[in-house]
């Protein structure tokens, strides 16, 4: 058994050697016991450690291998590498890791980079005693580890009032309908434990409904948290969520805002909706020609919601769906105000779905097939009333059939 608080972990002499050398520490009571791979799980018995520095054996799966069976939520895990290798640093994270620095690294790089994993994990160990008094008192579900219901009111009102989450969204997150015989609360509450921040907050509603307050976040910062919730989810569970901005609203605002937006989302089955009165009338607009000839930034809004609401989410989930059904295929997409491009890659071969808006109430989608110069090359013109997550999903599906097709061929 060891007192140290901090352990070296290598099978080189020489790597602990330099480590030691330049990890001065500004405590008297930090100190640092080295080992190899062979003792690492018998050392870190020691219920002292605070952080551990892996040291790159050379052998990246054994050393992602160690990462995987010695993870604790009682450390802190820092990466020590020989060179800079972007893949593997990103996958140590997956793994567990919750920083890393480089065997040459100046001495004040190692020691920041460790004294800010000290603060890493007293803040978790501070967050750990407030969530075990909060569950003792009955304020947390112990099953999903969200604030409960019987007291949301009460602790979103106080959360609101902060200046930093003013700047924010307000998020209620509920199943489709279709699906609310597959409900699992157990998937759901994990999905949403995976997309949220560690300063979200999140409230358990009855109906198997969620109240999530995203601070310092858009409405498409919101709208990326309950696509990714979605993603993780699958198809088989469908979701459904209201959005709406914090700003100096009162609770009750809020909520009645978001359950209109949630609301929406449910009859137009899109998959979030964003409350914002300019929106409300632009289908009846939409219809009046003589009135839609006449209101460019009228449209401008119209296509923005599309944007918003419509393309940039159909184009993330049928991005997910179809990466892993695609073998070697890269697909690439995104939405800007100028277009919105889902573009895949097979080799030489390369097809692009391509959205433009030209302008007034209609868009205009081109799919072209690089190097074909068949029917399956088009222009499609949609007027932004028929512009709908399943028609859209549709010519996007169609898309992807027919690019399978020239691959094949």
């Amino acid at each position: 058994m060891i007192d140290d608080n901090i352990l070296l972990i290598t099978d080189e002499d020489s790597v602990a050697e330099k480590i030691l050398s330049k990890l001065v520490l500004l405590r008297e009571s930090d100190s640092i016991a080295v080992c190899d791979y062979k003792m690492a799980k018998r050392t870190l018995e020691n219920p002292s450690v605070s952080i551990v520095l892996v040291h790159d054996s050379g052998d990246k799966e054994k050393t992602l291998g160690l990462i995987n069976s010695i993870k604790s939520a009682e450390f802190e895990i820092i990466l020590l590498v020989n060179e800079y290798d972007q893949e593997f640093i990103l996958k140590a994270y997956d793994s567990g890791v919750s920083d890393y620095f480089s065997v040459d690294s100046e001495s004040y790089e190692m020691l920041i980079r460790t004294v800010n994993c000290f603060k890493l994990r007293s803040l978790k160990v501070r967050y750990s005693r407030d969530l075990a008094l909060l569950e003792r008192l009955g304020v947390v579900d112990e099953e999903t580890g969200f604030y409960k219901y019987k007291y949301s009111r009460e602790l979103l009102s106080e959360f609101i009032k902060d200046r930093h989450v003013q700047n924010g969204m307000f998020v209620v997150l509920a199943l489709d309908e279709s699906c609310k015989t597959r409900f699992s609360s157990d998937k759901l509450s994990k999905a949403i434990k995976r997309s949220v921040r560690c300063d979200d907050v999140v409230s358990v509603v009855r109906g198997g409904k969620f109240y999530i307050i995203l601070p310092n976040v858009d409405k498409l910062g919101a709208f990326a948290v309950v696509n990714k919730i979605q993603a993780l989810l699958g198809d088989k569970l469908i979701i459904r969520g209201g959005v709406s901005r914090i700003a100096d609203k009162s609770f009750d605002r809020l909520e009645k805002e978001s359950f209109a937006a949630l609301s929406e989302a449910c009859q137009t089955n899109e998959t979030v909706v964003f409350l914002e009165e300019k929106v409300k009338t632009l289908d009846d607009w939409l219809d009046d020609e003589e009135k839609s000839d006449k209101n460019f930034k009228l449209f401008k809004n119209a296509y923005n919601n599309k944007l918003e609401k419509v393309i940039a989410p159909v184009f993330f989930r049928l991005q997910k769906t179809y990466e892993e059904k695609l073998f070697n295929t890269k697909i690439e997409q995104y939405s800007d105000e100028l277009q919105s491009v889902f573009q895949l890659k097979h080799g030489a071969r390369e097809s692009r779905l391509k959205i433009l808006y030209p302008g007034f109430a209609k868009i205009v989608i081109y799919i072209t097939h690089e190097g074909l110069d068949t029917p399956e090359n088009r222009e499609i013109t949609l007027h932004l009333n028929e512009v709908t997550q399943k028609g859209l999903a549709k010519i996007v599906e169609d898309f992807i059939k027919e690019f399978k097709k020239t691959v094949k061929d």
